[in-house]
């Protein structure tokens, strides 16, 4: 026979068993609290609330809360539990687990209500309240992750950086330097047996003022990266280098031809792109006039480096010369939507993106340095958009690199989370970095030699706010290491480009450190 019985009744049923020592659980003393539509038990032990949970489970039928009171006894938690708690048809027994059964529903109910109590005594974060959750029925709004994103940020909120500068207890540049390094090493999940460079010069061209050469150099064993190297003429070397790292843009197609000039002359495209973020000029021909060695590769997935499709090779073939701009077009969207199936195919062939084009940036550096026209004490870097997050990579990660410039990829993490994770490619997305280093973390790994980060206030792929803080953070690395005046941020009031007047100021900051 199955009764109805008072809510009051099965409350009190509820604390008595909790109390009960024949069910070896400590006494019910603890705060049951509702915030933002979550309930917290606070007791001395897990085992207390996960007993209490469990208890839960059999008493009642959860109904969803949003409320902002706070419950700090038992008779009030009664009163909470009263007002949302359903109570459920119990037989008369002694023991609530023999509660009939009341459908899928219900049951799932429960068990939500449960796990809420036993994930409430987890963290110290749940006892004393901090948590929250978001109701299903009040969506947040202009998120990319939708009405998930409050779970997300929430997640974001527990990452510490505990490897920052900033986090230590001493101002211990080197040991930063030694564990952050290392630490970003391993999420690479990418580190091939040592090779060699054994370079090959497949082209050679003369002009006035410089000389190009097209080479392929090794990275790792399976390998041979091209790459476009310019060396000045008319003066005496050895001469600084500069490793200029191409962007992004949507452009597969061509990678090293974005900032490098291409021998043959530039095609439409190039020229297009290079006019809409560069303001047309070739900053690798600039810099090289200015007395610099400059090498230039293709980033993995780009240029000659690029991936083409069965049916597409077919029809369009792998020769750039003879493309359109229109099959340009084509053939960067085909490669725009493969950007995910790459990354998720090394994901499962035990590594990432991030980890070879980052390693290969390194190992263009053991190259440059193999070059007799290079004083190996004079390495720069610099990029802008891929480029700028490719330059916090390699200024961040190899000591060899004595002056950086980082224009366009600058900001903290978490607040790019809610507007700013869709509008970028899965290069720029390296797991478990949070955990321990925020990006401006990982570029201050420079401190204490010259950065300078360039940004534009009107740039709408990140958020202001985070670009702000990353320049503030990288502010305070260098003020802590006693560096203060060998950094430099600006903003420029402009979308996002590398113009004509931010290429001088940072090719005038290269001069300043890389030249006698």
């Amino acid at each position: 026979m199955q009764v109805r019985r008072d809510p009051s009744s099965i409350r009190r049923d509820a604390f008595r068993k909790v109390q009960s020592p024949g069910r070896h659980l400590a006494k019910a003393n603890r705060t049951i609290a509702f915030r933002r539509g979550r309930m917290y038990v606070d007791g001395p032990s897990k085992t207390e609330n996960r007993n209490c949970g469990l208890l839960a489970v059999t008493c009642f039928r959860f109904q969803p809360v949003v409320t902002q009171n706070l419950v700090h006894s038992e008779s009030d938690a009664g009163a909470v539990w009263e007002k949302h708690m359903e109570p459920l048809d119990l037989q008369h027994s002694n023991n609530p687990v023999e509660a009939p059964t009341q459908g899928r529903r219900s049951f799932l109910a429960c068990l939500s209500l449960g796990g809420m109590l036993l994930g409430a005594g987890a963290t110290s974060r749940a006892e004393s309240g901090e948590g929250q959750v978001i109701s299903p029925e009040r969506p947040p709004s202009e998120a990319d992750s939708g009405s998930l994103y409050p779970q997300v940020r929430a997640l974001a909120d527990e990452c510490r950086y505990p490897l920052s500068f900033l986090e230590r207890s001493d101002d211990n540049a080197e040991a930063y330097r030694h564990s952050a390094r290392e630490k970003v090493l391993e999420l690479f999940h990418y580190e091939p047996p040592a090779v060699a460079p054994a370079p090959e010069v497949v082209g050679r061209w003369e002009y006035t003022d410089y000389i190009q050469e097209k080479v392929l150099f090794s990275t790792a064993p399976w390998f041979r990266v091209p790459a476009y190297v310019l060396i000045p003429k008319g003066r005496k070397g050895p001469w600084p280098g500069i490793v200029d790292l191409h962007s992004h843009g949507g452009m597969f197609v061509y990678g090293k031809e974005k900032v490098m000039p291409l021998p043959e002359g530039d095609p439409p495209s190039i020229a297009t792109y290079r006019q809409e973020n560069y303001e047309g000029r070739s900053t690798s021909l600039a810099l090289c006039r200015r007395g610099y060695v400059v090498v230039s590769i293709d980033c993995f997935y780009f240029g000659e480096r690029r991936t083409i499709f069965d049916d597409d090779l077919r029809k369009y073939g792998w020769d750039r010369s003879k493309y359109s701009p229109s099959d340009v077009t084509y053939l960067n969207g085909r490669s725009s939507d493969g950007e995910g199936i790459l990354a998720r195919s090394l994901y499962w062939a035990g590594t990432t993106w991030q980890g070879i084009a980052h390693w290969d940036d390194i190992r263009t550096v053991d190259y440059l340095l193999s070059r007799p026209e290079v004083d190996p004490a004079r390495i720069g870097c610099l990029g802008i958009s891929m480029g700028g997050d490719r330059t916090d990579y390699l200024a961040g990660l190899d000591e060899r690199i004595k002056c950086a410039v980082s224009v366009g990829w600058m900001s903290t993490l978490r607040p790019m989370i809610k507007k700013h994770v869709e509008t970028h490619s899965y290069i720029h997305f390296l797991p478990g970095l949070t955990h321990f280093l925020d990006l401006p973390d990982l570029l201050g790994c420079m401190v204490p030699k010259p950065l300078m980060v360039l940004q534009c206030s009107k740039d709408q792929l990140y958020p202001l706010e985070g670009m702000k803080e990353a320049v503030d953070k990288l502010t305070a690395i260098y003020a802590k290491a006693g560096a203060s005046s060998l950094f430099r941020g600006r903003f420029y009031d402009q979308p996002h480009i590398f113009s004509l007047k931010m290429q001088e100021e940072a090719f005038d900051w290269m001069d300043h450190w890389l030249k006698p």
